[in-house]
């Protein structure tokens, strides 16, 4: 089967990609703390220090430049911070961070379940088999327990005002089931071209989609610097929505980045002001101290 990448066809002069969870849905808080964390606690053996192993993930998940995040990243940075933490040390427990999903990390680009389980089937490593155990819980989790969240307020009118401009496609490291489901429920799913998730590539992969677009004609709304990092390395401006004022910022998008960005003065004096309130927005260091882990 093709991938959504090599289907893509250019329809309008203007290309907006949008990411998903925590930027047009309000979805990130519910899915960590109620889907992600609990399995990472049980699959990972951390029940000894499971406020510290909270902390740890929400501030590397949610309330840091790790924000959105691949989910296998994610968790080798959790249990690499997780390590460090003298509370942790002080209760005996080991931490184990698994080499041989570091390495697959280091070689793959598509970071999903699919890849993952071709790899543990070639290898039959335990390492890898237990991260897609932990994978499989947690996307069972979230669709027993993530419904009827709908986008923050500001989505809809944007994506309405964009839809006859510009083609528009869903940018995520979620799942692409998961990212069906949702826009579908809430009936988004009418306004974009294709939904992109993380069995499709990395963000940096499918914003390669806007290279086919003029200059200053494709755009990243995203709210994590992954987002940005993507946008600026396929030459795509960026649109940042900020952790914790998410409705201002869709607002914002509505009435100043639109509007500028469909007439060419988006780019410049504007872009960077923007670039740098979003950058103050979260820390790259934790707010507890870090010791050295042997």
């Amino acid at each position: 089967m093709s991938s959504p990448l090599e289907q893509f066809q250019p329809q309008h002069e203007f290309f907006v990609g949008i990411d998903s969870d925590g930027c047009a849905f309000d979805t990130m808080e519910l899915k960590h703390k109620e889907c992600f964390i609990p399995n990472t606690i049980n699959y990972y053996e951390l029940q000894g220090v499971s406020k510290y192993a909270r902390e740890v993930a929400e501030f590397v998940n949610l309330y840091s430049k790790s924000r959105g995040v691949n989910r296998f990243p994610a968790l080798i940075e959790t249990l690499q911070w997780l390590r460090r933490r003298p509370e942790v040390l002080a209760r005996g427990v080991k931490i184990e961070v698994p080499q041989s999903l570091v390495q697959w990390i280091e070689q793959e680009t598509r970071l999903g379940n699919p890849a993952l389980e071709a790899a543990y089937r070639r290898t039959g490593d335990p390492e890898l088999g237990r991260a897609l155990e932990w994978s499989q819980a947690v996307n069972d989790t979230v669709r027993r327990i993530v419904r009827n969240v709908p986008p923050f307020p500001g989505v809809r009118e944007a994506l309405e005002r964009l839809a006859p401009q510009a083609d528009l496609v869903v940018v995520s490291a979620t799942p692409c089931e998961a990212l069906q489901r949702e826009w579908s429920e809430h009936n988004l799913a009418q306004f974009v071209t294709a939904i992109c998730g993380q069995e499709v590539g990395t963000k940096k992969e499918i914003l390669a989609l806007a290279k086919r677009y003029p200059p200053g004609h494709a755009l990243m709304v995203g709210d994590a610097p992954g987002d940005q990092r993507a946008a600026e390395a396929q030459g795509a401006l960026f649109f940042p929505i900020i952790p914790g004022q998410e409705e201002q910022s869709w607002k914002r998008f509505v009435e100043e980045g639109i509007p500028r960005f469909l007439q060419g003065t988006f780019a410049g004096e504007y872009q960077q002001q923007l670039l740098e309130e979003f950058d103050r927005c979260l820390p790259s260091q934790p707010p507890w101290p870090v010791v050295d882990a042997t």
